[in-house]
């Protein structure tokens, strides 16, 4: 039985005629071969670059400002209106919502695979039913279109020191708030790729109008009065048009205040004749919003805004453009205002791809130096060498194609040696062939003989390589199968090694042999390289051994396996290791109710310290929301960014970042009042976006008693903080917000003929003022608010004298002119006597889940695998909390994902191993030979364990991905060994004869393989520049796996087919020669 007999008459010819063809038309091969290399260089200039693919769900947030509600306010009138309109979309997967003081956020999960566009459609639909309910100057409105990773550049305005604005003062806060809202961010919005440019930090500038209560009540008017005067004076009005002997004149009434000045004179009132202006009874200036956020920066106040790129976009170019158009933009600023960049994604994804890049090039170099030692011959090294960046070249004109982007996880597990494998056995058997007819003959080979020579030599082997190739790129097929966070994760991966496998077989067909055929003449070193003579040397002893005790050999083999198997059920897992981002984000955490200011100096004096650290460039930390609420936190929690200078640059450059942020924590323990949780800037967004909290653990508890739920989250708390690897481990702060509640007295308002409206109106215009009318500066507008003045705002015991005016009695002729009515008609009651004013402790936000409220307690895991980790928190909890009826305690976070793509790979891992089975079974026509061939999975598997267990590296998915390549490597070389052996047997030699003769033959290409396998993967095993944690694990393993499985190939897989072939060459007796008759091809 032959291998060509394995393989149906017409499929055999197509091979060999393809691979004739190949080298009778050689040149054309090779032209078209450069063709493709340049439009593979044309697509290099058009690859999209990032750091790690974006793995956002498709969501939307519909933002709601509800000023003066509390939180419980919010969610009944607000956030429960918004989630029941959008309850049952097509596609939806699920709800949550914050409701905070004044704010009320929604965010919108769709099932994967939904277009973003007509997912914000739909909500939009829902939207306009839902405002019907909701508090009237509520507005539902949709967050920017942008991903978790849309956050991808980061600036700040600041004055120098010293400059002065052209009337001689210092700039403040609101001036630099003003030039970047009025100058900078409209130049940057218009940037392709950007959606949104977010802005915290200084005060927008307003017209304050604070009228002072004794003058008021002298004059017998209230706030409303003053409200209204200044919305009936400054407005204009246009009025159609006249025709004038044949002319049209277009009529206006302009009322418009254009300033201070204006809104002075505006009349309120009149007395006896004598008009009472807006300035007899209120002072008017700028003034300062009462805002939501603040900016610092190095320990100083500034502004600070966030570029947010639009959805799908690529964050290189995009952050690149956005950098550009801010030089442009700044040069606009007036001097002594500058504009500086302070985070750019740019520079992470430039470290992870020169991280890649890296890896490649010196996989790509050891793999050409190891070719070159072992064939001897340079010509034939530089031809399978030159498949490397062919191949390269070809898969970047796939990615572009396909949309992939290149970046850690696509181009991270791209190993040169699996590319270059069938090449390697392909050239090495030319070579052989070369060398055996030219010891034969006696002289050089002619053309004729050597392009026959080459098509013959290729097609001994196209077959096993072929399906070599074949398998490698079916056992990726299983990552396919993954879906959600973790298929977004792999898929590039998996589509890029597919693509470069493709594109390595359709060389190996035709590029390889016309290159051989072309360009290796002269003599062929018969004799082996050195090296390979000592490989042999050292080889052929122990071949005989694994023969003669093959039983003992196997029985070894078998126990590994179980060893191994059982090691790694007990090895710990986790879903990917996190990408060292090169910055640290910290979570400053203060009591609910602190004030921005009071976070403003706390966050001063974090940041002081901070910056002592010789390693850190700068401190850059949000306090509270920005402008556009894409990220909803409470002025008492800060998000600070801590940028580190560059590796070079620290004391000590050697120093692991794990070791630098211990040392943070323990300086900024010492700090009184904040409370820390330490990540990283994208992996913080990232963990958010999963899950909606930001830690790796999560352990949601769900009911309706915000007490009740508080209540079991301590008790998880603290069950949490017991065990071990647990760090920042939190309860979300759900109550603690100091409230000053003003409850109006029915019986005392119903003596008064007030009614309760009256009561809220008052308290509403003074303390939180209410907007009447616009200043238009060209296209600036500001505010004009109306309340009471700072002094008295802020003098809360004094609350209870603010004055209720009384219903006026009888009417006057001024208030039929719209004036306020007359004076000594009116009277006024203090607050106090028609209400209660107490401080009571409210609910500081109240987040909820699909409808249901929900308190959720974070942790982070260090120095310990999720997975052991999870498993150890579920028990304890089911022990030792107790959770009354009508509530429920769920698990979410980062390792949500680790466990679907755990049970999607156990159903997918085991098909794919069937159809290699199924391909071998093909090849070999023969069950036996098959499972003989097939034992090299498990075995392989052993070393990648072992290579695990030795650097002390977790399971995760990037190490199972490396188990994925792995077993396809390791099939590889069992095809090649077994298949000359058949072919020995084939021409009649002895069973013992044919396996010794078949292995030490192809020693050389088994080694070959392996060796540029592993080699292709050294780099990144060992590499430390950003992004490698993510790729070590997966290199590891081959690594690890490959030097067993080469182990094996040469040593377990003769034992095995002597012991297996050696009993049916025992029951069939008759000569070799005729037990194994050829059969016709």
């Amino acid at each position: 039985m032959t291998i060509d007999a394995a393989t149906p008459p017409g499929r055999a010819h197509l091979l060999e005629r393809l691979i004739a063809g190949a080298i009778q038309f050689r040149w054309a091969v090779l032209s078209i071969v450069l063709l493709l290399c340049a439009i593979g260089v044309w697509s290099f200039q058009r690859l999209p670059i990032d750091a790690t693919p974006d793995i956002t769900n498709v969501q939307v947030q519909i933002n709601s400002s509800a000023p003066g509600f509390s939180p419980l306010e919010a969610e009944q009138r607000v956030t429960y209106p918004v989630e029941t309109a959008i309850a049952g979309l097509p596609g939806l997967k699920y709800t949550r919502s914050i409701s905070r003081y004044g704010l009320s956020q929604v965010t919108v999960v769709f099932e994967d695979g939904t277009s973003i566009y007509f997912a914000r459609q739909l909500i939009n639909e829902r939207l306009q039913s839902a405002r019907e309910q909701l508090p009237p100057g509520v507005s539902p409105e949709m967050g920017p279109i942008a991903t978790g990773l849309g956050e991808i550049f980061m600036y700040t305005l600041e004055a120098e020191p010293g400059a002065k604005k052209p009337d001689g003062s210092a700039y403040t806060p609101e001036d630099l708030r003003t030039l970047q809202d009025w100058v900078i961010r409209p130049q940057l919005r218009n940037t392709p790729g950007v959606t949104e440019v977010n802005s915290i930090g200084g005060y927008e500038r307003q017209y304050h109008v604070t009228p002072i209560p004794a003058r008021l009540s002298a004059y017998g008017l209230t706030l409303d009065d003053v409200v209204q005067a200044l919305n009936r004076n400054n407005d204009n009005r246009g009025a159609g048009y006249v025709e004038r002997y044949g002319e049209q004149y277009l009529v206006r009434t302009p009322g418009q205040a254009a300033g201070i000045d204006d809104l002075k004179s505006i009349i309120v009132s009149n007395r006896n004749g004598i008009p009472i202006r807006v300035a007899d009874v209120a002072d008017i200036g700028l003034g300062e919003e009462l805002r939501t956020g603040a900016a610092t920066e190095n320990g100083k106040e500034v502004v600070l805004a966030t570029v947010l790129m639009l959805a799908g976009e690529n964050s290189r170019v995009v952050a690149r453009a956005a950098a550009e158009r801010l030089e442009v933009a700044a040069k606009a600023l007036p001097p002594g205002v500058k504009a500086v960049p302070i985070y750019d994604r740019t520079d992470l994804v430039e470290r992870a791809v020169w991280t890649v890049e890296k890896n490649l090039l010196e996989g790509a170099l050891l793999v050409i130096f190891v070719l070159f030692l072992l064939l001897g011959n340079v010509r034939a090294a530089l031809i399978t060498a030159a498949v490397i960046p062919i191949t390269m070249l070809m898969t970047i004109t796939g990615m572009v194609r396909g949309g992939v982007s290149g970046n850690l996880m696509s181009l991270g597990a791209l190993d040169f040696g699996l590319i270059v494998d069938g090449a390697v056995i392909i050239v090495e058997n030319c070579l052989r062939r070369f060398g055996e007819a030219q010891h034969q003959l006696g002289r050089l080979l002619d053309r004729n003989e050597r392009f026959k020579l080459a098509a013959t030599a290729t097609s001994e082997v196209i077959r096993p390589s072929l399906f070599g190739m074949l398998i490698i790129a079916l056992v990726y097929v299983p990552i396919f199968a993954l879906t959600g966070v973790e298929g977004k994760m792999f898929h590039p991966m998996a589509i890029t090694v597919v693509m470069a496998l493709t594109a390595a077989l359709i060389l190996s067909l035709t590029f390889v042999p016309a290159a051989i055929a072309l360009f290796v003449t002269g003599k062929v070193e018969e004799k082996e390289s050195r090296l390979m003579l000592w490989a042999r040397k050292a080889y052929a002893p122990a071949l005989d051994k694994a023969i003669r005790l093959r039983t003992a050999f196997i029985a070894v083999a078998v126990g590994l396996v179980l060893v191994s198997g059982f090691a790694a059920s007990r090895m710990g897992s986790e879903f990917v290791p996190n990408l060292d981002e090169g910055d640290i984000a910290l979570h400053a955490l203060r009591i609910p109710g602190t004030s921005l200011s009071q976070a403003v100096q706390m966050q001063t004096a974090l940041e002081a310290r901070i910056k002592q650290f010789p390693e850190v460039e700068r401190v850059v930390a949000k306090i509270g929301t920005a402008e556009v609420a894409t990220d909803p936190m409470p002025p008492s929690v800060a998000d600070t960014f801590v940028m580190l200078k560059d590796r070079k640059d620290w004391p000590d450059p050697r120093k692991p970042k794990t070791e630098l942020v211990r040392e943070m924590q323990a300086a900024v323990a010492k700090i009184p009042g904040n409370n820390y949780e330490f990540t990283q800037p994208i992996q913080m967004r990232f963990n958010e976006l999963l899950s909606g909290v930001r830690a790796d653990v999560a352990v949601k508890v769900f009911g309706d008693d915000l007490d009740a739920l508080l209540e079991v989250g301590k008790q998880i708390e603290s069950v949490t903080s017991g065990i071990d690897g647990a760090q920042d481990v939190n309860v979300e702060q759900v109550t603690g917000l100091p409230v000053l509640q003003i409850t109006p007295d029915r019986a005392a308002l119903a003596r008064f003929g007030l009614n309760v409206g009256d009561v809220q109106n008052v308290v509403g215009v003074s303390i939180g003022g209410v907007e009447a009318g616009q200043i238009f500066e060209g296209d600036r507008r500001f505010p004009i608010i109306v309340r009471l003045p700072e002094a008295m705002r802020e003098r809360v015991d004094e609350i209870g004298r603010l004055r209720i005016p009384l219903p006026a009695i009888g009417p006057s002729a001024d208030v039929t002119m719209g004036g306020a009515p007359d004076a000594g008609l009116r009277g006024f009651v203090p607050l106090a006597d028609v209400a209660k004013v107490e401080v009571v402790i409210g609910p500081n936000q109240i987040s909820r889940e699909d409808g249901k409220r929900r308190v959720v307690v974070t942790a982070n895991v260090r120095g310990r695998d999720l997975g052991s980790f999870i498993d150890e928190l579920r028990t304890r909890v089911d022990a030792e909390v107790e959770v009354q009826t009508g509530y429920w305690i769920s698990y979410g976070g980062t390792f949500e994902q680790l466990i679907s793509a755990a049970k999607r790979l156990q159903l997918v891992v085991p098909a794919a191993l069937l159809l290699i089975f199924g391909l071998l079974y093909a090849l070999f026509r023969s069950g036996k030979d098959a499972a003989i061939v097939f034992s090299g999975v498990p075995l392989a598997l052993t070393g990648g364990v072992a290579a695990l267990l030795i650097r002390g590296t977790p399971l995760s998915i990037s190490a199972g991905v490396g188990f994925i390549a792995l077993s396809g490597v390791a099939v590889l070389n069992g095809v090649v060994m077994l298949s000359f052996i058949r072919q020995l047997r084939e021409s009649g030699a002895g069973l013992e004869d044919a396996i010794r003769e078949g292995a030490l033959t192809r020693l050389r290409p088994v080694l070959m393989t392996a060796l540029v396998a592993s080699l292709g993967f050294v780099p990144m095993a060992f590499n430390v520049g950003a992004g490698a944690e993510v790729q070590r694990p997966l290199a590891t393993v081959v690594i690890g796996g490959i030097v067993s499985s080469t182990i094996l190939t040469l040593l377990i897989l003769p034992a095995l087919y002597r012991l297996v072939h050696g009993r049916a060459a025992k029951m069939d007796a008759p000569p070799p020669a005729e037990a194994a008759a050829p059969q016709p091809v």
